[in-house]
C-alpha cells in the first residue's frame, strides 16, 4: 500500500524574535485542549494577559536556547534528523515520512495538504509524545482529523496514541543514561512535563478521579490513558532496566502554571535535595523525545541555578532520545506494525 507517515511535534517559534514568539504562544495557548476553560475566559486570559506579558520574556529564553544550539531550534533540528533516519529505513518501499508541528511551522495544514495530493492508500499519524495527554497527543490528533475530515476522499487512517512502553523507546532512554556513573550522584529525578490535575481527572468516567487510582504504582485498564499513570509506568520500566531502587529516584513534574498541577513540582524537589545536602543530581526527561527549551534551558539552566542557590553543585541532564538508533527503531517498528496490519 502507498503509505504516508506523519510525525507530529509540539512546535517552536520560527525565530526567537518577540513577534514570532508571540504568534507561537498565541496559537499554542489558545488551544482549548491546552487551556481547557470557557472560550471567552481563555481569550481574555491568553490574549489579554499571558501573551502580551510573557512573549518578551520567552523571546529572551528562546534566544538563549538558539544561541546554545547553533542559532537554530534544537527541537526542529532533532525532528528533521529523525525524519531523515526513518526515511532511510524505508528506501525502496512506497512509504513517505513527513513531519509537522502542531503549532507554527511546518504547519499541519500545509503538510497534510501535500499528503492529500499524494493520494495515499493509508496515512499513519504518530504524535511524538510517549505518554498520552489531551493537551499534546489529543490536540495533535484532533487537529489532523479536523483537516482530513474536509477531504472528499479519506484514506485509511491509523493513529499511534502513545508508546511509553515501547521497547525501542525505553532502550534509547536507558542507553543515553549509561554514559553516566550513577554512583557519582546523590539522587535521580524523572521530570515530566506538568499538567493541570483537572485534565488527568477527565480521563476517568463517572465520578472517579486520578487520585482514586493507583497511578503511582500500576498502569491498569482504567488508568491506561492517564498521563500520571503512564509517567510513573515509564519510570518503573527505565529504573528496572538500570537496576535502580525506588529510594534512588523521585518522579516529579515541571513547567507548572499554578498549584493545581501534578505534584511533586520538579523545581521544589531540586530545592529540597539541595537543602538536604545533595551536591549532584541526575535528571531524566522522558516525556520529551527531543531536547528543547524544557530540557536544555529549564532543567539544564533554571534548575541548575535553583540547585546552586540552595547549596547544590551540579544538575546533570540525561539527553533525550533525539536521533538515537533505538528510538529510530521504535518509530520504524510502529510504522511497520501498522503497514502490515
Amino acid at each position: 500500500m502507498k503509505t504516508g507517515v506523519l510525525l507530529i511535534q509540539l512546535g517552536t517559534p520560527d525565530s526567537p524574535s518577540v513577534g514570532d514568539v508571540r504568534r507561537y504562544l498565541s496559537e499554542f495557548l489558545n488551544d482549548p485542549r491546552v487551556i481547557d476553560i470557557p472560550w471567552l475566559a481563555r481569550k481574555i486570559l491568553v490574549n489579554g494577559i499571558i501573551v502580551p506579558f510573557r512573549a518578551p520574556k520567552s523571546a529572551k529564553i528562546y534566544k538563549e536556547l538558539w544561541e546554545q544550539s547553533g542559532s537554530v531550534s534544537p527541537l526542529m533540528t532533532h525532528t528533521k534528523r529523525l525524519v531523515e533516519l526513518v526515511s532511510d529505513r524505508f528506501k525502496g518501499q512506497d512509504v513517505t515520512i513527513e513531519m509537522a508541528m502542531r503549532y507554527q511551522n511546518p504547519s499541519m495544514d500545509k503538510v497534510l495538504e501535500r499528503m492529500h495530493k499524494a493520494n495515499y492508500d493509508q496515512i499513519i499519524i504518530i504524535p511524538l509524545f510517549p505518554q498520552y495527554a489531551s493537551a499534546s497527543t489529543g490536540s495533535a490528533v484532533a487537529r489532523a482529523m479536523e483537516i482530513i475530515q474536509k477531504w472528499w476522499v479519506i484514506p485509511e487512517v491509523k493513529i499511534v496514541s502513545q508508546f511509553w512502553d515501547h521497547e525501542g523507546y525505553i532502550d534509547a532512554v536507558v542507553d543515553r543514561a549509561k554514559q553516566f556513573d550513577f554512583k557519582e550522584y546523590d539522587h535521580i529525578l524523572f521530570s515530566y512535563h506538568g499538567l493541570p490535575e483537572r485534565q488527568v481527572d477527565k480521563v476517568y468516567e463517572d465520578t472517579d478521579l486520578c487520585g482514586d487510582q493507583p497511578c503511582e504504582s500500576e498502569v491498569n485498564e482504567k488508568n491506561k490513558f492517564c498521563y500520571k499513570a503512564t509517567s510513573y509506568g515509564t519510570t518503573r520500566l527505565i529504573a528496572e532496566r538500570l537496576g535502580l531502587k525506588e529510594s534512588d529516584y523521585t518522579v516529579c513534574f515541571q513547567s507548572r502554571l499554578d498549584k493545581k498541577w501534578l505534584t511533586p513540582f520538579s523545581d521544589k524537589v531540586v530545592e529540597e535535595w539541595a537543602k538536604k545536602g545533595a551536591k549532584k543530581l541526575l535528571v531524566f526527561s522522558p516525556a520529551f523525545v527531543a531536547d528543547c527549551l524544557e530540557t536544555i534551558i529549564e532543567i539544564g539552566g533554571e534548575y541548575q541555578e535553583i540547585f546552586e542557590e540552595h547549596g547544590g553543585e551540579k544538575i546533570q541532564l540525561v539527553p533525550s532520545s533525539n536521533d538515537h538508533p533505538r528510538f529510530v527503531d521504535c518509530i520504524v517498528e510502529m510504522i511497520e506494525g501498522r503497514i502490515n496490519n
